[in-house]
């Protein structure tokens, strides 16, 4: 009596690519393997498994688990595709399978469009499984080069390429590869970056977002059924805020309508590991789409995260001048400290380097004294360069234009009769060289210093260039630094938020002095000098 086969009928779809093409449809598959099997009496299709989305060279797909599960429970013993690409691309392992896993187990192997049964091995089934095998292999690789250089040149083009978009985007229905704002998500993402200004850790602003209870980032796009990343650390049941998530957030540039793209790429098309890039190598796309974060906030979010944000124990809040206070002596950072006298607690500044590891003159300040004396400074600075409006609005715009513009060009003039004498000394150089009045060395080494200046010169030429123009067409941002004071006109208090916008560094000089860098400190610099020029020219 023939012998009777149980078999398992197997199919896979790995992209659009293959749902497009009618002849890999998954419908298709199963309907020639089923056609085969009719014509084939010793054979019962007893199961059947479909992978979708799922690349020929990866073997961890579900089904195919499935069906190999199958094999070793010893539920079947024949495998039927419609051609062993279906089964495998990548060479090594559908050689191990098919040539050493499936014959340990006696299972029967078809392929029915390449006309491949090991049943009916006349020896040219080995062949044929190896030259397949070979050629779908070659095709991964083909297609792996192919789609690699068509999704850097839409990176280079500045089109989104991703399948997940970041929290607060979604894609244009209209433009797949373009990002548009998602208004509701967008609004938690400036909820974020305020309350960083405003000094909540970043522990405390996802305390407060699950408080009211809005939805993780990846829980959102599960409510919306949009794709969203798997595998990560957020990747499970009824996900929440963490610190993780909104110092992700915090330091995503793309929120200033900036794109990066290509920060990882893979080993090579067999492999699926992950390796980070050099960030030179990423795709930077400026003003690629809408920004939900102002550039000047965002950097000085960045600023505040950089510093030293301890926050005082018990409470929520960054401790009010962390990372800023510097001892004026070695320039270390200064630390906050409690000390306790006759039933009361008392807070002070002081360095922890220490006489034995050279700050010989630190100083121990008491943070009321520093508070109040720091309140009084930056009132008078925020009040000084309100002024500036009112000073500003007394001369012209078109003359204060007139004036910076003259001075670029003086500068520019300038910076051009020394490129003109750089040249002419590199040509005198070189004729000295050949008339034996410098040597080799001397020569490479005056050579060296006259291209660094001819670089330094033309940098700043460049420079100045941009900068005459902005004012030519009178789109200089020269003046908008402004507001970021103007709006602590009222302050009554000295908060962290007022903190970290308005000062840069606070050096302490000793118990009753103390040096305030202020953001901004160049520009505010300029202008004074300019308002100066200009009054007295009148």
């Amino acid at each position: 009596m023939p012998k009777t086969y149980q078999a398992i009928g197997y199919g896979r779809i790995s992209d659009a690519g293959d749902r497009a093409d009618e002849g890999n449809s998954v419908k298709n598959q199963r309907l020639i393997i089923e056609d085969f099997v009719k014509s084939h009496p010793d054979i019962q299709l007893v199961d059947f498994k479909i992978d979708s989305d799922y690349s020929g060279i990866i073997y961890e797909r579900p089904a195919f688990q499935e069906m190999m599960q199958e094999i070793v429970d010893g539920n079947v013993n024949c495998v039927i595709v419609k051609d062993q690409s279906r089964f495998g691309r990548e060479y090594i392992q559908t050689m191990q399978y098919l040539q050493k896993t499936l014959p340990s187990y006696g299972v029967r192997f078809i392929a029915i469009n390449d006309g491949i049964d090991t049943l009916r091995d006349n020896g040219d089934a080995d062949i044929s499984i190896s030259i397949k095998s070979i050629l779908n292999d070659a095709y991964c690789r083909d297609i792996s080069k192919k789609t690699r250089s068509a999704l850097q040149t839409k990176r280079k083009n500045g089109e989104f390429v991703g399948a997940c978009t970041i929290y607060g985007y979604q894609k244009d229905p209209q433009e797949k590869n373009h990002l548009v704002i998602d208004e509701f998500a967008a609004e938690i993402v400036r909820d974020i970056f305020r309350m960083k200004l405003n000094g909540l850790s970043s522990l405390k602003i996802a305390g407060e977002l699950n408080l009211r209870g809005v939805l993780s980032p990846i829980e959102y796009k599960k409510s919306l059924g949009v794709p969203f990343p798997v595998g990560g650390y957020a990747d499970k049941e009824n996900a929440k805020w963490s610190a993780t998530t909104v110092i992700r957030i915090l330091k995503d540039e793309t929120y200033t309508g900036v794109l990066l793209q290509g920060k990882q790429t893979t080993y090579s098309y067999k492999l699926k590991v992950l390796k980070d890039r050099p960030t030179e190598d990423w795709a930077r796309t400026e003003n690629a789409h809408d920004a939900i974060i102002r550039k000047q906030d965002f950097e000085l979010v960045q600023q505040i995260m950089d510093l030293d944000a301890r926050t005082v124990q018990g409470e929520d809040k960054v401790q009010l001048f962390s990372g800023l206070l510097i001892c004026g002596c070695c320039g270390n950072r200064m630390t906050r400290k409690i000390v306790s006298y006759k039933g009361s607690k008392y807070h002070y500044y002081y360095c922890p380097t220490g006489k034995k590891n050279g700050c010989t003159d630190s100083k121990m300040v008491r943070e009321q004294d520093l508070i109040d004396c720091v309140f009084q400074t930056v009132k008078a600075h925020v009040d000084s360069v309100a002024s500036l409006d009112a000073l500003l609005d007394n001369l012209s715009a078109e003359r204060i234009n007139r004036a910076m513009a003259k001075k670029c060009q003086t500068q520019m003039q300038t910076n051009d009769r020394q490129l003109r004498q750089y040249t002419s000394f590199k040509t005198g150089l070189y004729e000295s060289f050949m008339q034996g009045v410098i040597d080799k060395d001397e020569y490479r080494e005056m050579k060296a210093g006259y291209n660094a200046e001819v670089q330094r010169l033309e940098q700043a030429q460049a420079l100045l260039a941009q900068e005459y123009e902005e004012i030519r067409s009178d789109k200089s941002t020269r003046f908008q630094w402004t507001e970021v004071f103007r709006q602590f006109t009222d302050m009554t208090q000295l908060d962290r938020k007022t903190v970290v916008q308005l000062i840069q560094s606070i050096r302490i000089l000793s118990k009753t002095e103390l040096e305030i860098t202020f953001r901004y400190q160049a520009e505010y610099d300029k202008i004074m000098r300019l308002v100066q020029e200009q009054k007295e020219a009148v």
